[in-house]
């Protein structure tokens, strides 16, 4: 009798020892595990295939005597006698397989101790059964993996939503949503590269660092690791803009990356530590350009791969079909709080006397502009459902942004919210090598004064522009959030295969 494994309810260790022993004795008939089974058809294809009833009849079906050879799991099994039922599924979908014992031989006594939950490969002919299922009418049969754990009884999903998280594999195996959701993320991923690279925009793919010597590109919390032959500390990367911009200067204009950023902050249900980004830079674009691509990508995304722009989102209606608002952040915020004048906006004390009104924590180094945007997140952000850009952010909270040519203290800058979430980021780049040191300083100066997420100081990303850069226009999307958006997931962690979870005990 195999020891209880993982705090695991006594039936349950029974059945897994069980399974142990059957596999003990595929070991000693030397057939445990064989790796030489070879597919030529998939479950979800055949489905697919032949799905019009009309003209694939049963009739027609058995005329044409197609030969396939699946593999997959088995996730039900009937057994009836002489003649069982199989539902075995592989990555693209399920599909029956009829067995009966006068056909497939001597196996058969065999393949009535196999598990739900194995993993089988089956050679046989289509038919369709009485009720109207293809079916694979199998001839010839191997057991290839022999699953020692049980599957959940119900397969609805697990209805233990961290252990979903924890154990994906299975959650994969018995939730057909969860199935969905990650194919849909790869396609929207796949989409989005496609309608980058292709013409008139012609974005070309880029890799950059991971590890950064000083982490920039964003006012976040890096993650610290060591360099032990160098013996000297690195940041895991919080956004690679500072390294994609370094490609511009070298005459790349149009680059993009889809990648992992890591932030040591907090874990909720729009946030993990590691998170997918999507960056690309522009040269020769305004941010009015920028928001047009943006909106544009976001639209085509949800037309090529939903086949609509009419979503649901956390019970919310949204359509990005129709063009998206754009809302100068100062006029969001007098609309939102019609007690704050507009002549009172850019006066910090006057500002920072309605932040504390509103129940927002005020810090003494806190301008004008950084209390509009905490103003804003109180009572603003939440109340835009529709696709809305927040355009016109104040340069206190845009170290990186170019500063409006008229407008002084304001950025060229947008955030695109949907359903009261930030979904993507852009602005036209500074490119001013000595504007952009002198942001670098007072980010420093913040830091010094406690400021755990402002950025350090870059001699080299300075030198870089000090070489030139062209007039450029960037944009980060939130992938995993689009994702969220698409197929109405909750949580940041119905759409991550692994997210983050605290260490089992």
């Amino acid at each position: 009798m195999t020891e209880p494994t993982d705090n695991l309810p006594l039936d349950e260790n029974k059945l897994i020892a069980e399974r142990r022993e059957k596999l003990n004795t595929l070991r000693e008939q030397g057939i445990a595990f064989p790796n030489d089974f070879k597919v030529d058809a998939f479950a979800g294809d055949l489905q697919a295939e032949f799905a019009d009833k009309d003209t694939h009849t049963a009739e027609a079906i058995e005329a044409a005597a197609r030969r396939v050879k699946v593999a997959g799991r088995i996730v039900l099994k009937r057994v009836q006698g002489k003649v069982s039922f199989v539902q075995m599924q592989d990555f693209s979908g399920r599909i029956q397989l009829f067995i009966h014992a006068g056909t497939v031989g001597e196996v058969y006594e065999a393949f009535k101790g196999w598990d739900v939950g194995d993993i089988v490969g089956a050679e046989g002919v289509l038919m369709r059964t009485k009720t109207g299922e293809l079916s694979i009418k199998v001839d010839a049969l191997r057991l290839l993996t022999k699953s020692l754990r049980p599957l959940p009884d119900k397969f609805h999903g697990l209805a233990d939503v961290e252990q979903r998280y924890r154990q994906r594999y299975v959650d994969l195996i018995v939730t057909e949503e969860a199935r969905r959701t990650f194919a849909l993320r790869s396609k929207i991923i796949g989409y989005m590269r496609k309608w980058l690279e292709a013409e008139p925009r012609r974005f070309m793919e880029v890799e950059t660092p991971m590890m950064h010597i000083i982490p920039g590109g964003a006012t976040a919390r890096p993650f610290i690791t060591h360099h032990n032959a160098l013996d000297i500390d690195l940041y895991l990367r919080v956004a690679p803009e500072l390294y994609l911009k370094r490609l511009v200067v070298g005459g790349f204009d149009r680059v993009y990356e889809i990648n992992r950023n890591f932030r040591n902050e907090g874990v909720s249900t729009r946030h993990n530590p590691e998170f997918t980004m999507l960056e690309l830079y522009q040269a020769y674009a305004t941010y009015h350009e920028i928001m047009d691509l943006t909106e544009s990508v976001i639209r085509d995304t949800a037309k090529t791969v939903l086949g609509t722009t009419e979503l649901t989102w956390d019970g919310a209606s949204i359509d990005v079909g129709p063009a998206f608002r754009r809302w100068r952040m100062e006029d969001a915020v007098l609309e939102l709080n019609p007690e704050i004048k507009r002549e009172e906006l850019r006066d910090r004390e006057v500002m920072a006397a309605h932040a504390k009104r509103l129940g927002v924590h005020v810090k003494p180094g806190y301008g004008w502009g950084k209390l509009l945007l905490e103003i804003f997140e109180k009572t603003v952000e939440h109340t835009l459902v529709q696709p809305t850009f927040i355009i016109d952010h104040p340069v206190e909270v845009s170290p990186l942004a170019r500063e409006n040519d008229v407008d002084k203290g304001i950025t060229d800058r947008f955030e695109l919210f949907v359903n009261g979430k930030e979904l993507a980021n852009g602005f036209s780049e500074l490119n001013d090598p000595e504007d952009q040191a002198a942001r670098f300083q007072a980010q420093v100066d913040a830091k010094d004064s406690g400021d755990d997420e402002a950025m350090h100081f870059d001699a080299d990303y300075i030198r870089a522009l000090e070489v030139g850069l062209p007039p450029t226009g960037g944009l980060g999307i939130g992938i995993d959030r689009l994702v969220m958006l698409l197929t109405n997931s909750s949580s940041i962690r119905d759409v991550l295969l692994f997210p983050y979870m605290r260490p089992e005990a």
